[in-house]
Formats: structure tokens, C-alpha cells, sequence
């Protein structure tokens, strides 16, 4: 019952995204072509995915059902993005003359799978219809046998998978997400593939701008803007349908090519800085005074705006902490008992005693900065600076 729901959205999919044209899926980061999505794809191919969308625990097995090659329904539409050794060996054959046609032919053309069959040759091959020219073509399989060829992971050359695109899309666009990894890319020319390295701050929040075809191995290209307003993008491979590759090759460099390895949800990321608090949680509502004077930010319509200097003995009752991603650091959120004003103070509460910096180590460690329960004196504050 199951695969006839999933075959059955399948076909829906396929129905509502024919209109699409191959150029719809080309997004770049520079001047990124806005692409609005059918209404229906959030509904149909999305299914009941559409209410999960915002709960982070495992989005991609819940959205990307994977397609074995023996599980290939009519309609399956991909995307043909050849590797420069694709154009060494040709991937397609014409049906009406059974001549190879040049990879470099089919580059970003849309080709939709029509089932397969046995040649006059007796060869099995894989049939499809070009949705830019409408004309009939197939892929020979090497080895002549379906049933052999089909199980394993080889699948059809050049050959991205649009269905995940498709679901990527009509999901994470708008969508809010937090960098898990330093390693992203920025296009370089519209026309080809080019690309740039860039270093992103890991732990940033960014918003999806575009969601499009990336390569064969990592289909889905997604590209969102950072905070200062810069866009950068990272092709993932979501269900890995025909991604060509094995489960244990993304490791290493290729592991920013899972959506995980690239990207949490706003959500999941403030579940795990919650829950990497520990040991710390038990400072949370306690309250308690500064043994020594010490910077603090003040915060005003919800940010810090200002840098203020707190006196000795000032109280405070603790209502906040979050640790600082990659560093030993936790943000405190302070409430001044006497006037109710809001500071946060960055602190560790590791003892890394650095000969010939008291002071700072004063200044960052909560053992040394604070003490528990009220102090003895009024509260001074002096503005620093400001931000």
C-alpha cells in the first residue's frame, strides 16, 4: 500500500512539473534567476511532507525517498550534466537510427524515463523521451541484462535526478537554515559550472534564496544568503538517487555533500546549543553578584547595543545561557535585580589560566567574575562605548 502512495505521488509529480522548463533549474549566485514553484508541487510532491517540513529530525529520509534503478517509474524526469569524461563515451542513442548523440547535445536537457525494453540486438537499454525536443532516445546497458544491472549503484550516466530538486524546493526556500561547515562555493559564470572555494563562518544562520540542479553525484544546489548579505550555495545529494556513488564515499571532503553536513535546521541547532549546556544548567536562575568590575553589554529591543561597565557587588539574577559555537564560551543573560535592565556577558567556566593575565582571566572566567547570591553595595553602571 505504501509503494502505491509513493508511486501514485510520483505521478502527480511528474503531471504538475512537465510545464517546467530546463533553464527553471539553472540558479547562480550571482544575479540568481527568481523561479516561482507551482502551488501544486508543495501539496502533491511534497505529500504529507508539507506538515513536517519545519521538524528537523531526519529530513531527508522522511522528504528523499531513494529510487533504486529497479525501482524507476515512467516519468522520472532528470536533468543530463555531463563530467568532461562524459564526453569521451556517449551516454544516449537515437531511437529512430540507433546512433550515439553527443553528450555535449543533452547538456541541460531534461530527460524523462519511459521504462525499459530488449533491442532487435537483444541488448536491455533504458528509454527516455528529450522534454526539450521530444524525440525518443535509450541507454544500452553495458552488460545486456536488466535484472543484473539494475541492483547496483552504477546507474545511468550524466543523469541528475529532478525529483529532489523538485521536493528541495518547494521546502527550504525562505527557509532559515545554520552552516554546519566552513567549505561553500560561489559561481564564477553564468554559462558553465565554474566556481569558487569560499570560508564561511560555520554556525551562521542563513536564509534559502534558490533552490536548483547542481551536479549528477549532488543534484540539489542550494544557495542562501548569509549575513551580510553576501550568497554563497553547496550541492548536496539528498535521496543519492543515480548520485553514482556509495554510501561510504561521503566522507571527508565529500561529506559537506550530505545536507546534514552542510546544513542543520534554526530549530535543531538551538535543541543541540541547548542541550551541550550540561553542567551548566545549574547556574540558570541562580542569582548572583560581580566580585570585580567588568564589562557587559546592554540589551535594548531585543540586542546588545551598548557596552556599559558594571561595578562590584552589582546582583543579578542569571536568565539565559548559550554557549558559543566553536569556542569554551557561554552567553550569559543577566538581569539586574535592582533595576530590572538586561546585560549579557560572554564567560567560561574553565579555568585556562594564562600567567601575566589576571585581569583576564578575571575578566572570563564565571569563578573568578561572579559569586553566588546578593551583593553588598549600590549598582554603578558608566557607558564604555558604543555598538
Amino acid at each position: 500500500m505504501k509503494k502505491l502512495i509513493t508511486m501514485g505521488i510520483l505521478a502527480l509529480m511528474t503531471t504538475t512539473v512537465m510545464a517546467q522548463g530546463s533553464d527553471s533549474y539553472i540558479v547562480k549566485t550571482k544575479g540568481v534567476k527568481k523561479v516561482e514553484t507551482p502551488k501544486t508541487d508543495a501539496k502533491q510532491v511534497a505529500g504529507s511532507t508539507t506538515q513536517e517540513a519545519d521538524k528537523p529530525q531526519d529530513f531527508v529520509g522522511r522528504n528523499f525517498p531513494r529510487y533504486g534503478l529497479c525501482d524507476w517509474q515512467d516519468g522520472m524526469r532528470f536533468m543530463v550534466l555531463p563530467e568532461k569524461y562524459d564526453m569521451l563515451v556517449n551516454t544516449f542513442r537515437d531511437e529512430s537510427n540507433n546512433k550515439e548523440v553527443s553528450n555535449g547535445y543533452f547538456r541541460r536537457k531534461v530527460m524523462v524515463y519511459r521504462g525499459h525494453a530488449v533491442g532487435s540486438n537483444g541488448r536491455a537499454r533504458l528509454n527516455f523521451t528529450c522534454q526539450d525536443d521530444n524525440k525518443q532516445y535509450y541507454f544500452e546497458l553495458p552488460n545486456g541484462n536488466y535484472e543484473d544491472y539494475c541492483y547496483n549503484k552504477i546507474g545511468v550516466p550524466t543523469l541528475a535526478y529532478l525529483g529532489d530538486v523538485d521536493i528541495a524546493r518547494s521546502l527550504l526556500v525562505g527557509k532559515t537554515l545554520v552552516t554546519t561547515t566552513t567549505d561553500y562555493y560561489i559561481d564564477t559564470d553564468y554559462e558553465s559550472d565554474a566556481a569558487d572555494l569560499v570560508k564561511v563562518e560555520k554556525g551562521q544562520k542563513v536564509k534559502v534564496v534558490a533552490v536548483g540542479v547542481g551536479t549528477r553525484s549532488f543534484p540539489v544546489k542550494i544557495i542562501v544568503e548569509g549575513k551580510d548579505g553576501s550568497e554563497f550555495f553547496q550541492n548536496v545529494a539528498m535521496s543519492k538517487t543515480n548520485c553514482g556513488m556509495r554510501d561510504d564515499e561521503f566522507i571527508v571532503d565529500n561529506a559537506k555533500h550530505l545536507f546534514d553536513g552542510s546544513f542543520t535546521f534554526e530549530e535543531e541547532d538551538e535543541r543541540q546549543q541547548s542541550a551541550s549546556l550540561g553542567d551548566y544548567a545549574q547556574y540558570m536562575n541562580k542569582t548572583v553578584h560581580l566580585k570585580y568590575p567588568t564589562t557587559m553589554k546592554v540589551i535594548r529591543n531585543g540586542a546588545g547595543s551598548r557596552v556599559v561597565t558594571m561595578a562590584k557587588e552589582t546582583t543579578f539574577r542569571i536568565d539565559g545561557m548559550r554557549p558559543v559555537r566553536n569556542s569554551r564560551y557561554v552567553t550569559l543573560t543577566l538581569s539586574e535585580t535592582v533595576t530590572g535592565r538586561l546585560y549579557t556577558k560572554n564567560v567560561t567556566f574553565k579555568n585556562e589560566n594564562v600567567t601575566g593575565d589576571i585581569d583576564g582571566q578575571k575578566e572570563d572566567y564565571f569563578g573568578y567574575l561572579f559569586s553566588e547570591g546578593s551583593g553588598k553595595t549600590p549598582v554603578k553602571t558608566h557607558t564604555r562605548r558604543r555598538r
